[in-house]
């Protein structure tokens, strides 16, 4: 079974919509209710690597169920829940205060303190119930858990078992505690008197097993919190980050938050400990997921190199070897997700791992390009440059379903997903009548990322020294461009199809997937004028962000997941590709348009919004289920800022272009510790200038933006 990774992070939002309390630390995450105490129903429950290993953890005072006063979370890995005994028959106010400190990973440690505010002594009957049923964690999620046959209970010493044998596989949590707790089966008891103005204390220890191996333990009890790895961490990844100044505080506020998001979202393959990668989101994703990593480790070269190539390292591991139609695993193929748990039979292809992506493996060798043109270095690359080539030859031997020179998707069984690009919901991918388009499609998008690798390619030769093989990838991505703005171009409509459908028919919906195009440099510099504009046409753009699906098409529903919704990364994809090709004002108006909507969704940007226009709704109207933090919804505001600066090295050509331009709203602006190339450079752009600091001596700055297209020229790079 593929192992989990564990945590590497900061802080992150803790309160739901639903009013539960959500705690993560990698591969274990807590939800509770506002008093801490964890039921089994509305998804609650600790999970450690895909499993439920707690679905009960409810404390009683004198056999009364606790008030909430109130919940304070200062970091991801720690919940501090603050309660009353609620007030005796008679009397109007509690004299008991109950807190409830919590730390998660690889399992959990919790403090309880009783404290008594009164003025004589009072007797407690203290309860913890305790129950386990090692549901997986897509039963959990769907609620569809069935009641678990076989969960074994022992106590030994003073220490709670519970367990479960599946097959050859076990799952088993140990459970202890201090201050002479009475233990019996699912019940700590302890039974006190708590003197007047008095406290008294207990910890409970929660330890999971998978397999008979008992996961390393991150707290210890008597060890003071701040010393615990995750603890440390924490405070590592807030003195790296960049540092941003502006008169804007929403914009201050929202960056600092969005680097202590994705503090909390990173996660370290395991048998590799070294190599940091981050997770798609919480709580429900924290795993590897190749797309949403390999876009975020992009957004995220400013700020921490490190985790594009923690990211490409580990993809590059899993990549695939075989055929498989259940899991869709292909030769070369980089991965879609990452599962553990009793109950992957439930996820996607049924396994741990699934493929079912058509666009993680060119996104792979893309962001290899670019992290090699932020001055990772050349040894670093070359191993993984094998990776990247076997990703090729799965673009043009099973990408390309039909030899028709463009990649294509269909998945291999009813298991898989149908449709295998971003947009990956049963109706994503709709003509603009409505109808769902047909397997086989080849996505505008995917091509652009197809574009991209071929010219990654075409550089890596270049550098090497082996100018035939960089002629040859670059002429393979010219032939790609040009048959792309022949065969995908709408002349009628001013903009790009969608995709192809089944029968090679112009899927002819407008969409976001467009300023993909943009983003990544296939786009005919005649046409871009006529995208730019459809993209902030009033159907697609809403004042807050850039709808995934015109108003003006058949299935368009602003409440939707994919089909007229907002989603952050989305819009700040297209804003950097109106940057691209000069689009200064156009990019401009995104930018701001999403800043503001972070402002009034509360200083952070959740997976996605609902796409109704801002001059019928002031704030952004949330979307239920939005994860929140979410990987690349997290990363979109760094990658606007990046955008704004126009900042755009090629370290291995010795040249970095900047030219920022920054709307008057966030001015002066300065940011520090942007990392290039080993170093933490810094750039501050005032009213009729800027200066950058800090660039290697051996790099040019070049004060103007790069060309939008490079495909004809590798001299660009």
């Amino acid at each position: 079974m593929t192992e989990a990774w564990s945590y590497e992070g900061g802080p992150l939002v803790t309160t739901s919509f639903g009013g539960t309390v959500t705690l993560v630390e990698g591969v274990t995450f807590c939800i509770s209710g506002g008093t801490g105490d964890i039921r089994r129903e509305g998804g609650q429950g600790l999970f450690f690597r895909d499993t439920r290993y707690l679905s009960q953890f409810e404390l009683e005072v004198d056999t009364l169920t606790l008030d909430s006063l109130a919940v304070n979370c200062t970091a991801p890995y720690e919940g501090e829940f603050v309660a009353r005994r609620p007030p005796r028959p008679g009397t109007a106010d509690s004299t008991l205060l109950v807190i409830r400190r919590r730390y998660v990973g690889n399992g959990m440690l919790e403090e309880i303190s009783v404290h008594n505010l009164g003025r004589e002594a009072t007797g407690v009957v203290l309860a913890l119930h305790v129950e386990a049923d090692f549901a997986g964690l897509f039963e959990v999620k769907e609620d569809r858990v069935a009641p678990r046959i076989g969960v074994e209970h022992s106590i030994n010493e003073g220490t709670m078992r519970l367990a479960l044998r599946q097959g050859s596989e076990t799952r088993e949590v140990a459970l202890s505690a201090t201050s002479d707790a009475i233990v019996t089966s699912g019940q700590f008891l302890w039974q006190f008197a708590v003197a007047p103005r008095g406290v008294w204390n207990a910890t409970v220890e929660v330890v999971p097993a998978v397999d008979g191996v008992e996961a390393p333990r991150r707290y210890r009890i008597g060890q003071p919190i701040e010393t615990s790895q995750p603890a440390t961490q924490l405070a590592a990844w807030r003195s790296s980050a960049p540092a941003v100044t502006t008169p804007d505080e929403h914009l201050n506020r929202l960056l600092i938050s969005c680097a202590e998001d994705l503090g909390a979202l990173r996660i370290f393959d395991p048998e590799m400990p070294e190599r940091t990668v981050i997770a798609a989101g919480a709580p429900w994703f924290m795993t590897l997921f190749g797309r949403d990593s390999l876009l975020t480790g992009w957004m995220l070269l400013p700020l921490d190199p490190t985790l594009a190539l923690g990211t490409l390292q580990t993809l590059g591991r899993l990549q695939g070897t075989k055929v498989d139609p259940l899991t869709e695993e292909e030769p070369g193929r980089i991965l879609h997700e990452v599962r553990s748990g009793l109950d992957t039979g439930l996820a996607l292809g049924g396994n741990s791992v699934y493929y079912g992506s058509i666009d993680a493996t060119p996104l792979f060798v893309m962001l290899l390009g670019e992290l090699r043109r932020w001055g990772v270095s050349p040894a670093e690359v070359e191993t993984l440059l094998p990776n990247a080539d076997r990703a090729l030859s799965w673009i043009e031997q099973f990408g390309d379903r039909d030899g028709d020179g463009f990649i294509e998707y269909k998945r291999a069984t009813d298991r898989g997903l149908i449709n295998q690009g971003w947009k990956d919901s049963f109706d994503g991918v709709t003509f603009a009548s409505g109808a769902i388009a047909e397997a086989p499609i080849a996505l505008c998008e995917v091509q652009g990322y197809a574009f991209a690798a071929f010219l990654a390619r075409s550089h890596f030769a270049k550098e090497a020294g082996d100018l035939p093989a960089a002629r040859e990838w670059a002429q393979k991505a010219e032939d790609l461009k040009r048959r792309f703005n022949e065969v995908f171009w709408l002349p009628e409509r001013g903009y790009f199809a969608l995709g192809l459908d089944a029968e090679k028919k112009p899927i002819d919906a407008l969409t976001s997937n467009v300023g993909h195009c943009l983003w990544t440099g296939i786009v005919d510099e005649d046409k871009a004028a006529s995208v730019a504009s459809h993209l902030l046409s009033a159907d697609m753009f809403t004042g807050f962000g850039v709808r995934t699906l015109s108003a003006s098409m058949g299935a368009y529903n602003p409440m939707s997941y994919h089909n007229g919704s907002v989603w952050p990364h989305d819009t700040s994809i297209v804003a950097a590709g109106l940057m691209r090709y000069g689009f200064v004002r156009e990019s401009q108006t995104l930018t701001t348009s999403l800043l503001d909507a972070a402002e009034k969704l509360g200083g952070h940007l959740p997976e996605l919004f609902c796409g109704f226009d801002r001059d019928e709704f002031s704030v952004p109207i949330p979307y239920p289920t939005s994860c929140s933090p979410q990987a690349w919804a997290s990363a979109s505001p760094l990658h606007l800022l990046r955008s704004m600066l126009r900042f755009d090295p090629a370290v291995s050509a010795g040249k970095l272009w900047c030219d920022p331009q920054v709307p008057d709203r966030y001015l002066p602006l300065q940011v520090e510790r942007l990392h290039l190339a080993g170093a933490k450079v810094s750039v501050e752009v005032r009213s009729g200038g800027w200066d950058v600091k800090g660039v290697p001596d051996d790099i040019e700055v070049l004060r103007a933006a790069r060309a939008p297209t490079t495909s004809g020229s590798l001299s660009q790079q």
